[in-house]
C-alpha cells in the first residue's frame, strides 16, 4: 500500500519546493565537479556552471515562489498594526 504524499504548509512555506531546490543544487554541484575534474574543463567553467545553472535560476525561482508568503506576512503585519493602533488609548493632550 502506497503512503499518501502530503506537502506541509507550515507557516506559509511550501516545504516541497525546498526539497526540489536542494536536489537541484546537488545535481548542479556534481556538474560543476565534473567540469572542474575533466581534462578539457576548468575551474572557471565549473564556477560559471554553478552560477548559471544553480545560483541564479534557483534564486529567481525561490523569490517568485515565496512572493505569496511574503504578501501574506505583510498583510498580517499591517492588520496587527491597525488592530494595535485601534485598541490603543489616544495620546494625552500636551496642553
Amino acid at each position: 500500500m502506497a503512503a499518501a504524499c502530503r506537502w506541509s504548509t507550515t507557516s506559509g512555506k511550501f516545504q516541497g519546493m525546498y526539497l526540489i531546490a536542494i536536489a537541484w543544487l546537488y545535481v548542479v554541484v556534481l556538474m560543476a565537479v565534473v567540469e572542474a575534474a575533466s581534462p578539457q574543463g576548468s575551474v572557471l567553467g565549473a564556477f560559471f556552471t554553478l552560477l548559471l545553472y544553480g545560483a541564479l535560476p534557483l534564486g529567481l525561482l525561490l523569490f517568485i515562489a515565496g512572493t505569496p508568503a511574503r504578501r501574506r506576512g505583510r498583510h498580517r503585519a499591517e492588520a496587527a498594526a491597525r488592530e494595535a493602533s485601534a485598541s490603543a488609548p489616544p495620546p494625552p493632550d500636551p496642553s
